[in-house]
């Protein structure tokens, strides 16, 4: 996959949630909530405060969804990413 963002975007690839509940029960994929976090994949060359493989944080219904070799991913513009998780 090659992929650069342009403008001050970035690619992002959602981390995925526990499609069970802690009792061991199955949600669908269709009830599950989108998560609000997830990796940098790839940076624009205007985006200086963010790197690949950080985490972030983001509004659940922020950026554009695209599909690319099978993957899905998250195009966000700067503006809609809230912060950086750190470990």
């Amino acid at each position: 996959m090659n992929f650069q963002p342009l403008g001050k975007r970035v690619l992002v690839q959602r981390e995925e949630e526990a499609n069970t509940t802690s009792s061991g029960i199955i949600i669908p994929d269709n009830a599950q909530e989108k998560p609000s976090k997830g990796k940098v994949i790839a940076v624009s060359a205007e985006v200086s405060e963010l790197a690949c493989g950080e985490v972030v944080v983001f509004g659940k219904f922020s950026g554009n969804e695209i599909s690319l070799d099978g993957e899905k991913f998250l195009v966000l513009e700067t503006d809609d990413i809230f912060g950086i998780i750190k470990f």
